[in-house]
């Protein structure tokens, strides 16, 4: 089964997801996409999110790479937990390759597409607001939409979650 979980920041996503992969009976695997980079907030975060959960999670960081890190922890029969799209995408637009964001989606629509397995992705819904000023928010925001649309498809269950609660899609 593939899921996606949408949601805005602090909606409640991730620990939906994380509930889900452990009612899945199965090993989870948790595959992070940010970069802390230099700044300590963002640090201070990881560092949190790192305390919290399970010890015997397996965790892998791919932050731009995604549906290579993913393939395998699939087959070794892992309910995989993607945390999060929206960084994935970021890391992506930033990226010198000016090929690597078609790439990579194509990548992750054939393993949504054809991979059995237990996968879980959670995103970041931004598109409920107004359209961004710059050009790069603008791209994000369209670019988070096409993708959403197309995983959307391609899943088996689709949740929204606002103020903790989730609400099915599909």
């Amino acid at each position: 089964m593939k899921q996606l979980i949408l949601g805005g920041a602090r909606s409640g996503k991730s620990r939906l997801a994380e509930a889900r992969a452990l009612e899945s009976g199965r090993p989870v695997a948790l595959v992070v996409t940010m970069e802390p980079g230099a700044d300590p907030e963002m640090q201070a975060r990881i560092a949190r999110h790192r305390a919290e959960r399970p010890a015997d999670w397996a965790v892998v960081e791919a932050p731009r790479q995604l549906a290579q890190a993913v393939a395998p922890l699939l087959a070794e029969g892992y309910c995989v937990l993607v945390d999060c799209l929206t960084l994935w995408l970021t890391n992506l637009l930033l990226d010198d390759d000016s090929e690597a964001l078609e790439r990579e989606l194509a990548a992750l629509y054939g393993l949504a597409g054809n991979s059995g397995g237990q996968l879980i992705m959670v995103s970041n819904e931004v598109g409920s607001g107004i359209v961004p000023m710059g050009e790069l928010s603008r791209r994000f925001q369209d670019q988070t939409g096409w993708l959403h649309q197309r995983l959307a498809q391609l899943c088996d269950r689709v949740t929204l979650t606002v103020a903790g609660l989730p609400l099915e899609v599909k």
